[in-house]
């Protein structure tokens, strides 16, 4: 593609991943999503490094996304090298090869109204 889109570096400062939900699993699973679209002509290896308040952060965790695709990754599913605690703050720091787009989304299903927000994460300068 000509014009690649994206960033090489973007931060979500917000995550949280609720010990409980009400629904069914897993789509109504209280969860943080984050969006990868990779709109170039080579895959995209990811890293992404988690912080936390109180302690050392997790990670990385490395995961591909194939050239012009797109892959959403749940936190909750991030387990090498280990699970991201629930019921704790955190943050995270995203990092690419070459350059992607990232969104964040969350489902909260705490209460039988469930919530859902998204936005896009914050672009480095790279």
């Amino acid at each position: 593609m000509a014009n690649t889109i994206g960033r090489k570096q973007w931060a979500i400062a917000e995550g949280y991943l609720p010990a409980w939900g009400t629904g069914p699993e897993p789509e109504m699973v209280s969860h943080e999503t984050v969006c990868l679209l990779n709109a170039s002509d080579r895959d995209a290896h990811v890293t992404i490094t988690v912080f936390f308040a109180d302690r050392d952060p997790a990670g990385p965790y490395r995961l591909t996304v194939p050239t012009r695709r797109t892959r959403h990754v749940r936190f909750n599913d991030l387990t090498d090298p280990e699970p991201i605690p629930k019921a704790t703050d955190f943050a995270s720091l995203i990092e690419a090869d070459v350059p992607i787009v990232v969104q964040h989304t969350r489902l909260d299903s705490r209460q039988a109204a469930n919530a859902l927000l998204s936005t896009i994460a914050l672009a480095g300068d790279d």
